[in-house]
């Protein structure tokens, strides 16, 4: 990761308020940063904040899977995703996903203010940090190894057809 991280700022409806506080307390620590979010949080935080967001769609309109791709796509550096335990989503699909993504791409993740607080407050947040990005590749070749494994199988099988 670069010194200036690339962050996303989520929330759901009802901790938006909340995640607004955060951001504005946390003002001078997130000015040099990258920030992007979903749709109305992007807008809420530009207007409050005075700071340019890159805004993406909203959560139920496929704002959560667009901040999951640009995490497999590397471009997501933080995700700070205050949602509600209390209320049920109608896209909770999404946002597991969304969750899902940051952990499988090993991006730190603050889903309340405590833990945003200690991550922005980290040293680490205005340095460089290499993050270990987990290595997939054997994930990635299973199929095929599932794939020649399965031709393997054929073959023995017409070796053993035509000896017969």
């Amino acid at each position: 990761m670069e010194r200036d991280k690339r962050i996303a700022l989520v929330a759901h409806d009802n901790k938006k308020q909340t995640l607004v506080e955060w951001a504005r307390y946390n003002g001078v620590l997130l000015a040099h940063h990258h920030i992007y979010a979903t749709g109305t949080t992007g807008e809420i935080l530009e207007r409050e904040l005075g700071i340019q967001v890159t805004k993406l769609q909203s959560g139920p309109l496929g704002g959560d899977q667009q901040i999951g791709a640009k995490i497999a796509e590397g471009e997501i550096d933080f995700l700070i995703f205050f949602w509600d335990p209390l209320q049920p989503q109608p896209h909770d699909p999404d946002v597991k996903a969304l969750l899902r993504m940051a952990v499988v791409w090993n991006i730190p993740i603050a889903c309340n203010r405590a833990t945003a607080d200690f991550m922005i407050s980290s040293p680490l947040m205005d340095d460089e940090y290499d993050r270990l990005v987990p290595d997939y590749q054997g994930y990635r070749l299973r199929r095929i190894g599932i794939v020649n494994a399965a031709e393997s199988d054929a073959d023995t099988l017409d070796t053993e057809e035509n000896t017969e």
